[in-house]
């Protein structure tokens, strides 16, 4: 999941440099919900609520 983050917010830089305000935008959104997933995910692995079997 981390690899489709960097790989939005490299479309995001990418469209906002060529001037792609709406796509720059649309995939900058994208990253930062997929950024809230990450997060909440760590936490609840973090805190033992989910565990992750080896």
């Amino acid at each position: 999941m981390i690899e489709w983050i960097l790989i939005l917010l490299a479309v995001a830089a990418i469209a906002a440099l060529l001037g792609f305000g709406r796509l720059s935008g649309l995939a900058l959104s994208g990253a930062k919900i997929l950024i809230v997933i990450v997060l909440i995910l760590f936490l609840l692995v973090l805190f033992g609520v989910i565990g992750l079997a080896a």
